[in-house]
């Protein structure tokens, strides 16, 4: 044998045994707690079949707000396709309908608890919440001078934070950035002017301008505004780090922010830290389990000092930063056990938002910290998404319990993600459906997901893996990818992840699909082409056919120039490894597209993609289920004309689901799905363009 056969001939081998290996370099303690979770699954009772419109239902109560003082509720009701403005005293009483129409997306109180801000794309509007006049319009947004609220003023009682272009270049960009102060009468306080872009500040308590954070090249950089006026530079964030002032100290010198820099080694996890008046740098809280990136803060409503850091990229945890916050966490935890909470602290009431894996929706609570008591405040009622009519939820009993996982990639590094097992099933048994994220610069979380339970409902284990490259763990472990994301490392992981579930006793090795949406389409595409012995079917919703394209494409989308209103995309996308003028690296992503293999893709295949998708150009996802059809490959395909990259009507959503259900039935032998009714049937008829034998029942009669 030569030595390149032998070479093969061992990677394969090692292909093959690295699921085994895999497990036996877990921890003890986690492969333990995961065949409790699959002994405790087995255990409940299982779940009857749930209408797919059960899994469809949308949420009705959005941008729920707690006045500073703890005394007044505030949230937007969606009824229909509109949006009304209540507001309930936290002491008791009946809420009451402050604004029945409204376009704002988000709620804000001001400091002093007096007005309540209704932010829409166009306007921030002021609403006298305390008996006195003068609810009006505060500031415009957007416009010429793209003007965008920051947040409300933590130090004076009643303003808001704004940032806004001024004036243009010759080459059409802002000649100065203005950092401004507006009160509830439109009065304008101009706190900063510079040439370069303002995306962050910190005030002292007195609200005097402390602390500037600028776009400086491809960096971040914080400095310290003197009495003066002059900038120092304290800290400078490069190469996708993160640096995010929140609020000065007492005498402005120094500073809490968030943030991934300022660590020699590790993962790179955002973090809450301290900058010192002498530049010293510490960290105030980090993730104890060393995993997840800082997702969230509570403030204290007067002073504006953090009082409890949230992790959720692996479970669901809150820390206390002082002793007396802790206890109260503890206390909270005991009487709203395994859940999600999320927590908005006021002087006289705490606002508790539960959520859950297994349980669909929020529910909101108030907490008493005098009394150590919780109190039910409201549930958000779901919606029939056809009909808008209130309807019930999902008993946690029908729900799958969403388990967090972790496993070894086949180069050693670990590797987390989460897998649902519907209950009353033993695991090993159960047809197992693959479930890749979008993005791929995003992570699934330890919160409801609709379909992934849908799927559960319909006795599939589902996984869903956080690959290198998602973001919520780290730095390193987003760029860890390394530009790989052709069939390389980042499909490799998903790939080692679904084989380390199957060698845990997790699903049937002969009934593995594979689904998902934007990026977790292109994985679902490449594991059709490329993991066929592992991937039997495959359901792609607005998939990019060759990622190097359709990177190309979304750079000249005026929509996607600039990545999280900080730095332009293609310099973004470069320091990622991912530079669309390097001609080698973007030939090598096209020779491993799967535009590039159509003739190895010989999985049965769903597309679905919408003609105005922005994201995803509708030409590339025809372009490759043409050339499948012409090489006689079994593809069905839906465009919806009217469609962008995610499609929210009711019918189109739930055609997906019942799409998903047959596929997944007829390849991996699952639940035989309901009949589509007239509405949904013609939905189908009218949108399917490539109908193969798997909808043949739909398309018989167009």
């Amino acid at each position: 044998m030569s030595k390149i056969a032998k070479a093969f001939a061992i990677r394969a081998a090692l292909t093959l045994a690295w699921p085994m290996i895999a497990v036996a370099m877990l921890s003890s303690a986690h492969a333990a707690g995961l065949q409790a979770e699959l002994r405790s699954a087995q255990q409940r009772p299982r779940a009857a079949a749930l209408p797919r419109s059960a899994f469809l239902q949308r949420a009705s109560i959005v941008s729920v707000v707690l006045s500073p003082d703890g005394r007044q509720v505030a949230w937007l009701n969606e009824a229909g396709r509109n949006r009304e403005v209540w507001l309930q005293p936290t002491s008791g009483g009946e809420p009451k309908r402050l604004m029945a129409h409204t376009p704002a997306q988000q709620l804000m109180w001001t400091r002093d608890s007096r007005w309540l801000l209704l932010e829409s794309p166009q306007q921030v509007f002021a609403l006298a919440a305390d008996g006195q006049t003068g609810s009006g319009i505060v500031t415009t947004l957007g416009g010429v001078g793209k003007r965008r609220v920051m947040r409300v003023d933590d130090a004076l009682p009643a303003a808001v934070i704004v940032i806004e272009q001024h004036g243009l270049t010759p080459q059409g960009q802002p000649e100065r950035w203005r950092l401004l102060r507006v009160d509830m009468r439109g009065q304008r306080t101009l706190l900063r002017e510079d040439r370069r872009r303002i995306v962050g500040y910190a005030l002292d308590p007195r609200g005097r301008l402390a602390f500037l954070q600028r776009v400086e090249g491809l960096a971040l950089t914080i400095q310290r505004v003197d009495a003066d006026g002059r900038l120092r530079e304290v800290a400078r964030c490069a190469q996708m780090r993160r640096c995010t002032p929140l609020v000065a100290g007492a005498d402005g010198r120094d500073l809490i922010l968030r943030g991934n820099f300022g660590e020699a080694r590790g993962p790179e996890l955002h973090r809450l830290m301290r900058l010192d008046a002498d530049g010293g740098l510490r960290v105030l809280h980090a993730d104890p389990r060393a995993e997840a990136d800082l997702d969230s803060l509570a403030f204290d409503p007067l002073t504006r000092q953090p009082l409890i850091a949230s992790y959720r990229s692996t479970v669901a945890a809150n820390h206390g930063l002082d002793a007396d916050t802790q206890r109260h966490l503890h206390r909270l935890e005991a009487l709203l056990p395994q859940r999600d909470l999320r927590i908005d602290i006021g002087r006289a009431r705490w606002l508790i938002e539960s959520r859950a894996g297994h349980q669909q929706g929020s529910r909101w609570h108030l907490y008493d910290p005098d009394g150590g008591t919780v109190s039910a405040l409201f549930d958000d009622r779901p919606r029939d998404p056809r009909s808008q009519r209130a309807t019930q939820r999902i008993a946690e009993s029908h729900l799958a319990r969403k388990m967090p996982v972790q496993w070894r990639a086949s180069d050693g590094m670990r590797l987390h993600g989460f897998v649902y097992l519907p209950p009353g099933r033993a695991a090993a048994t159960l047809p197992l459906v693959v479930v890749p994220h979008g993005g791929p610069w995003n992570h699934w979380r330890p919160e409801y997901n609709g379909i992934s339970q849908f799927l559960a409902n319909r006795g599939y284990a589902v996984f869903e893996p956080n690959f290198r490259g998602s973001t919520g763990h780290g730095r390193v472990y987003t760029f860890a990818a390394n530009g790989d994301f052709g069939n390389g490392r980042v499909q490799q992981d998903i790939v080692d992840g679904t084989r380390f579930l199957l060698a845990s006793g997790i699903g049937d090795a002969q009934r593995v699909g594979i689904a998902g949406a934007s990026f977790g389409g292109y994985s679902t595409l490449l594991g059709v082409t490329f993991q066929p012995e592992l991937f039997k079917v495959g359901v792609a919703f607005v998939p990019p056919p060759d990622f190097a394209w359709t990177l190309r494409w979304i750079l000249r989308n005026p929509e996607s120039l600039e990545f999280g209103n900080l730095v332009p995309m293609a310099d973004w996308l470069r320091i990622l490894s991912l530079d669309v003028d390097d001609k080698t690296h973007m030939a090598a992503l096209h020779a491993q597209s799967p535009l590039a293999h159509t003739a190895r893709m010989h999985r049965p295949l769903l597309l679905a993609a919408g003609g105005e998708d922005r994201r995803v150009g509708i030409a590339g996802v025809i372009e490759y289920a043409a050339r499948l059809k012409l090489a006689n490959k079994d593809v069905s395909l839906l465009v919806d004309t009217d469609a962008g990259h995610a499609n929210r009507e009711p019918i189109a959503r739930e055609a997906n689901l019942y799409l998903l259900e047959a596929m997944l039935h007829r390849h991996l032998g699952g639940a035989v799905p309901a009949a589509p009714d007239p509405a949904l049937r013609r939905y189908l008829m009218d949108n399917l363009r490539l109908c193969h034998r798997d909808l043949q029942a739909v398309c018989a009669d167009r």
